[in-house]
């Protein structure tokens, strides 16, 4: 199961946090420090276990692109190289959505950004793997809020209250 995906940029600070397990908002903070600290050289392999942090058997991986670091912490019933390539899906993703997606687009787009990661992940299951396929989910999400199509206005007897 993923534990969580942290989006911080080179200067440690948080730019998406998102746990699929309850963390208090003080020990999120702690984690996410305590991640950023953990860095290591380029040249060195990008999974980390961080039993220390989240218990026996959960691992982190971490690449960085551009100014940002994508981090995704997993326990062992998920693969890291597979999360590895989840992880470029979801930036592949969000270079479509954004076209060469940087800091700011994560700061001023922070439920687009949030969008995407729910159709890749959700409660801590992979959902798609496909990027093309997500762009299209939230495409279409997109023109749903923007022609202000709900489910509320499609209720029969719900107009006007």
């Amino acid at each position: 199961m993923i534990r969580g995906v942290i989006i911080m940029n080179d200067q440690g600070k948080p730019r998406l946090v998102k746990f699929y397990e309850f963390q208090p908002v003080e020990k999120q903070q702690e984690l996410v420090r305590s991640i950023y600290r953990s860095r290591r050289a380029e040249n060195v392999s990008n999974f980390v276990k961080v039993d220390s942090l989240f218990g026996p058997d959960v691992r982190l991986v971490y690449k960085t692109f551009a100014t940002l670091y994508f981090v995704f912490i997993f326990d062992n019933s998920e693969n890291e190289l597979a999360m590895l390539d989840l992880m470029q899906v979801f930036v592949e993703t969000l270079d479509k959505c954004f076209s060469n997606v940087c800091e700011l687009d994560v700061v001023f787009n922070f439920k687009k950004v949030h969008t995407i990661l729910d159709e890749i992940i959700l409660g801590g299951q992979v959902l798609e793997t496909s990027s093309s396929e997500v762009v299209k989910a939230v495409e279409e999400i997109s023109k749903m809020e923007s022609n202000g199509n709900s489910i509320i206005s499609s209720i029969p007897g719900w107009q006007g209250r």
